[in-house]
Formats: C-alpha cells, structure tokens, sequence
C-alpha cells in the first residue's frame, strides 16, 4: 500500500495538469480531442478549488456565438473549413491563457504586439501561407497543430498582458476532394483568416482572400466593423 510521502503533492499534480493541458492544446488530435481539454480543465479548477470559473465562461462562449450543446468542436463551421480541432483548441487556449495554464514559447513585447494589431488587417487583405506569416510577425506564442506543413494549424500570439486578447492566425491545407492524391500540392498551409480572441465569433474574423473562397456559407465580405 502505498505511503502518504510517495503520493505527489498537490504542486507537483498540478504542474502535471498543466503541462498537460499545453500539450494537449498544442496536439489536439494526439491528446482526445474536445474530450480530454474539458477533463484536464476539471482537474485544475478542482484542484484550484474554483469549479465555478468554468460555467461562467461556458456563459461568456454562448454570448460571444461560440458555444453549442456538443461545446466548440462546430463554433467555426460557419466561417472555416474542418480543421481537425485546432479552431476548437484556439478557442480553449483563450480561457487557459486568462487563468494562467497556457505556456507561452515566445511572448510578444508590448510593441510588437502593438504593431501587429495595427497592420494585420490590411496585410491580411492579400493571400498569405505560414511562412509569410512568421516572416511577419516572428514565431508564434503558441503553435497549435503540428510542424507538418502538409496539415492546417493556427498561430497563436500574445503578450505577458492578459487584459490584450490573443491574436489567431487560422491557416489551411489539404486536397479539394475525397479523391484528390495526396499530399496536396501546396507545400505549406494557406492563411485563411485572422481571428481576434475575446470578442463574438463573428465580429473576430478577417479574411483573407484565399480564406473568402474556402468559407462554408457564402459571405457579402469581412463582417462587420474592424476590431483591430
């Protein structure tokens, strides 16, 4: 049986939990998918002893459009292509982030945040691949999806300041058809949007070009005012 100094003590548990959580966030697909970031969160606000803090943003999701009876899994069918749970993944890492769990690879100064905000609307109006990307904006804070370039995935950048919403760069790659051979012949994802964090889902999206003809349901344009 075991002894009480061999159990992990509750530092240690929730480190774990939260190194999980990260790669879970980052590998969607290899960690459960919407499943296992629901538990892992569970687990924290448990041991944080705040199980009250989920339903109030399951409350904020639903007043910005993006939560549903099956959670966030289809918050982007209206907007993106199937992506395999990395918009999904985006959407939790805003919530991770604001309690303190998401891990950052590289944070981004106050000015170059800044800038980002100020020209990502106008340099998004042209078609884009990953590499314009981070030749942009540097490396992301957070890189969901793997480093395959044959598969999508989504940037994400923010600063140590949790009061400045995170920035999302929605990118896409795959065949055009069940039939089409694979891989597809585009080296490397396509941006197809640029999603503001912490705002309704469909204010958050500037398009670009590329991401306008991919989108499910036909659009007149960008929607709405810039939140930029």
């Amino acid at each position: 049986m075991s002894s009480a100094n061999t159990l992990a003590s509750p530092d240690e548990i929730h480190a774990y939990l939260v190194g999980q959580l990260g790669m879970g966030l980052r590998r969607i697909g290899m960690m459960g998918g919407e499943v296992s970031i629901r538990i892992l969160l569970d687990h924290l606000l448990f041991v944080e002893r705040r199980p009250e803090a989920w339903e109030e943003e399951r409350r904020t999701l639903e007043t910005r459009g993006a939560w549903s009876a099956t959670g966030l899994t289809h918050a982007f069918d209206e907007f993106l292509p199937r992506d395999d749970g990395y918009g999904m993944a985006s959407l939790y890492a805003e919530f991770a982030r604001r309690q303190g769990w998401l891990t950052d690879d590289r944070l981004l100064t106050g000015e170059e945040y800044t800038r980002l905000r100020a020209t990502v609307e106008g340099w998004a109006a042209s078609d884009r691949t990953w590499s314009d990307v981070t030749g942009r904006y540097g490396q992301p804070s957070v890189l969901i999806g793997g480093t395959n370039p044959y598969f999508g995935k989504v940037l994400g950048y923010f600063t140590e300041d949790v009061g400045q919403p995170m920035v999302f760069f929605h990118l896409w790659n795959g065949t055009d058809g069940p039939d089409a051979p694979w891989p597809p012949e585009r080296e490397e994802p396509a941006l197809l949007a640029v999603r503001l964090g912490d705002v309704p889902v469909a204010e958050a999206f500037t398009f670009t070009p590329e991401g306008l003809r991919r989108r499910p349901l036909p659009c007149s344009g960008q929607s709405g005012r810039s939140r930029w």
